[in-house]
């Protein structure tokens, strides 16, 4: 089967080779899934340069995040041929088939095609474990999301909206701000280049914001510090910067705000209970029609490198999609 292989980390992908390898032997506790869409996220590229916090020995198949249909599944898993599913794992996902443990894989809700099913998953889990299981989301609140074009920032548009908060999109591309406003659907835009901590406070009516989910980092996490209101919360989500910052203790004791990581993958593996219970909101949330993933654009896997340069570029509003 082909497959989209790091043979070694390199900062320019020449490590990275579509060939042919062996399909995987399912165990009889995995379920084995012909891919039929799979979508590119941040880690996956930073995975390749080695930048990643997980290491996968080399080589390893790149891709996190895939929807298909099942070849076979372990019996009592409530899993039968022919089932459309979505899933993932670390890695894995871009190929033409993959053998994931049953607990790794669910069903698709029906309103969602294979190229949204694959975009669904890991965005929405680290928005939901962000925002309302760490966040404490409720309606009424004001959540300023950074990173607001992403992947991971949009699911977090969508879902604080769907939860009646009032939504700030952030980007650092004035060029991309009216596409933003489109698939956000935010109540508002604006640049995080420098100080925008003033048009917080105008449009907040300098009451600033209870939440300000921040996948960015660096500068931009410097100047969220002032922007969060008393008794509000920090979600530390990431550094696509490439700046890790440092805060003074003092900053979010005197400011009254809680500054909180957020590590949803392993969320859901130290409480599974909650993971599932979040799944299955997500699901419901989603054939109810409040919320829907953002697909930017859909590739076959033999064009990879032009989606890992969009990725890298940031200049993409919404998920990549491959499909092998």
């Amino acid at each position: 089967m082909r497959a989209l292989v790091v043979e070694r980390l390199s900062d320019d992908l020449s490590g990275v080779l579509l060939r042919e390898v062996p399909p995987p032997m399912a165990s009889d506790r995995e379920v084995e899934i012909r891919v039929r869409a799979a979508s590119l996220n941040y880690p996956d590229l930073l995975m390749t340069r080695g930048a990643y916090q997980f290491k996968p020995p080399l080589p390893f198949v790149s891709g996190m995040e895939l929807a298909g249909e099942v070849l076979s599944a372990p019996e009592g898993c409530g899993l039968t041929k022919g089932d459309r599913v979505m899933g993932g794992g670390k890695t894995g996902a871009f190929a033409q088939r993959v053998a994931l443990p049953a607990s790794a894989v669910r069903r698709i809700p029906d309103p969602l095609n294979f190229e949204e099913a694959a975009a669904f998953g890991a965005a929405y889990h680290t928005a939901y474990v962000g925002l309302v299981e760490l966040g404490g989301l409720e309606a009424g609140q004001t959540v300023l999301v950074h990173g607001a074009s992403g992947g991971v920032g949009l699911a977090a548009c969508d879902l604080a909206r769907a939860f009646g908060a009032r939504v700030i999109a952030a980007t650092h591309s004035d060029a991309k701000r009216s596409a933003l406003g489109e698939a956000s659907q935010a109540h508002a835009v604006i640049s995080n280049r420098g100080r925008f901590r003033d048009e917080v406070a105008r449009l907040t009516e300098r009451r600033l914001c209870d939440l300000v989910f921040d996948p960015i980092g660096g500068d931009v996490f410097d100047e969220s510090t002032r922007c969060v209101a008393f008794g509000g919360k920090l979600l530390v989500v990431g550094f696509v910067s490439g700046r890790i910052p440092t805060i003074a203790a003092n900053i979010p004791l005197i400011k009254g705000f809680s500054v909180v990581g957020v590590r949803a993958g392993e969320f859901g593996r130290r409480f599974p209970d909650r993971a599932a219970r979040i799944a299955q909101e997500l699901d419901r949330l989603v054939t109810n029609g409040q919320i829907l993933p953002t697909v930017y654009r859909t590739l076959p896997l033999a064009s990879w490198r032009e989606a890992f340069a969009e990725m890298s570029a940031g200049t993409i509003t919404g998920k990549i999609v491959l499909t092998p």
